[in-house]
C-alpha cells in the first residue's frame, strides 16, 4: 500500500513488495511530464551518482549507463520467479519502444554481488535483451546505488550457497537530461510500460 502526503516538496513513504522498505518521492509544481505518470507522485529524489562493473567487467558510472531513456531493476540473477517475470517485461516494453522509433535501454542492478559475477551478468543479460546492460559490483558499490535509488534488499539466512534475497521490485525511468522520470510496479504490462516512456521522450 502506498500512503503519499501531499505538499510541496513533501516526502511520500510507501510499503514495498519483497521488504518494509520506504521509498521517498518529491512533490512538484509545473511538472511537464503531468501528463505521462501513471497516477503516481514523482520527483528528483530517486536516482543518483553510482559506480559498478558491468558484465564486460569495465567500472561504469551512471553517465555512461544512462545516456537514452533508461529502465533500471534492481535484482539477482538466483531470484527464482519475480525478477526473470520483471526483466523479460521490461525487454519486451524496450522491443516496443524501438517498433516505435525510440531507442532505450534495460538496466539489471544485482543487489547479490556475491553470487552475481560480471560473467554471470553477461550470460544473463544476453538471454534476457540484447541491448541489456547488467551491472554488478563489490557489496559497497552495490549498497550505494541501491541507496541513491531507494531500494531496499536484505539477504536471507541460509546454510548453503543456495539463500534467496529479499527485495523491493520498482522499475525506473531514468532520462539522461532530467534523471528520475517514473517508476513502474509489476502489474504494469509491457505495452502500458512503453506507452508511458514514449509520452516522457516526446515531452522532454
Amino acid at each position: 500500500m502506498v500512503k503519499i502526503y501531499a505538499g510541496v516538496a513533501v516526502a511520500a513513504m510507501a510499503g514495498l513488495l519483497g521488504g518494509s522498505a520506504w521509498w521517498v518521492f518529491s512533490n512538484q509544481t509545473g511538472d511537464q511530464f503531468a501528463k505521462c505518470r501513471g497516477g503516481q507522485v514523482a520527483g528528483g529524489a530517486i536516482g543518483g551518482p553510482f559506480t559498478l562493473i558491468n558484465q564486460k567487467g569495465e567500472t561504469v558510472t551512471e553517465a555512461e549507463v544512462i545516456t537514452r531513456p533508461t529502465l533500471i531493476y534492481f535484482g539477482y540473477t538466483f531470484c527464482p520467479d519475480v525478477c526473470p517475470l520483471d526483466t523479460a517485461r521490461n525487454a519486451e516494453a524496450v522491443d516496443i519502444l524501438e517498433e516505435l522509433g525510440i531507442d532505450a535501454t534495460p538496466v539489471f542492478i544485482s543487489i547479490d554481488p556475491e553470487r552475481d559475477t560480471p560473467e554471470v551478468m553477461a550470460e544473463f543479460a544476453e538471454v534476457m535483451h540484447p541491448k541489456m546492460i547488467g551491472l554488478t559490483g563489490s557489496a559497497e558499490q552495490v549498497k550505494a546505488a541501491s541507496q541513491a535509488y531507494k531500494t531496499y534488499y536484505k539477504k536471507q539466512d541460509a546454510e548453503d550457497e543456495y539463500y534467496l534475497v529479499d527485495h523491493s521490485t520498482f522499475t525506473y525511468l531514468m532520462l539522461p537530461e532530467t534523471g528520475f522520470a517514473d517508476f513502474f510496479k509489476r502489474e504494469v504490462t509491457p505495452d502500458q510500460m512503453a506507452e508511458r516512456v514514449a509520452c516522457f521522450v516526446r515531452a522532454s
